[in-house]
């Protein structure tokens, strides 16, 4: 992981790139909290789709970045996941 960290900081150094990777990073927070989420209750994508009804390949889709979801689709897996959903605007961190 150290190398990938590394290789990451190297590439934020270029002003197009951290803008790019910082536009992105929403979508990489709903990503990371699905799958925590879903690793927390060691359910499978298979497992949540028979509990909200979505199909286990738009999961899949939500999980590796190439769907965006609704509000309305996060409140079903929220609910799948027997949690609530909490969507919140935070201040900006500078770096």
């Amino acid at each position: 992981m150290k190398k990938f960290d590394d290789y990451l900081n190297q590439q934020l150094e270029n002003a197009e790139f951290r803008k790019e990777y910082e536009n992105m990073q929403p979508e990489f927070d709903v990503i990371r909290a699905l799958v925590e989420a879903r690793a927390a209750k060691n359910m499978t994508q298979k497992q949540l789709a028979e509990r909200t009804g979505i199909n286990q390949a738009d999961i899949s889709k939500l999980e590796n970045g190439t769907r965006n979801p609704s509000i309305n689709l996060l409140k079903r897996l929220a609910e799948g996941l027997d949690m609530a959903l909490k969507i919140e605007f935070v201040p900006k961190q500078r770096m």
